[in-house]
């Protein structure tokens, strides 16, 4: 479940800054940089022109759930090893 802090994100800065530190909790070096970069590469170019505030709750939301479900099946790995 995510923390309660996901709630308050409203901007793409927020959401950027929240998936990085999403990030952190990967287990491995390499499995971080990747999706760091995953990130940065989206966030740089992809929907930055993007003005309509419910097409943009909507993104950090598909955003949000899928840095959840990256996480959640990271955790479910770890526990199976």
């Amino acid at each position: 479940m995510a923390p309660r802090s996901v709630e308050l994100i409203q901007t793409p800065l927020q959401l950027y800054r929240y998936l990085l530190r999403c990030c952190r909790q990967l287990p491995s070096t390499a499995m971080q940089q990747h999706y760091r970069h995953a990130i940065r590469q989206v966030s740089a170019g992809r929907h930055s022109d993007e003005d309509d505030p419910e097409r943009i709750q909507m993104m950090i939301q598909r955003a949000v759930k899928d840095a959840e479900w990256i996480l959640d099946k990271q955790n479910r790995l770890d526990l199976n090893y």
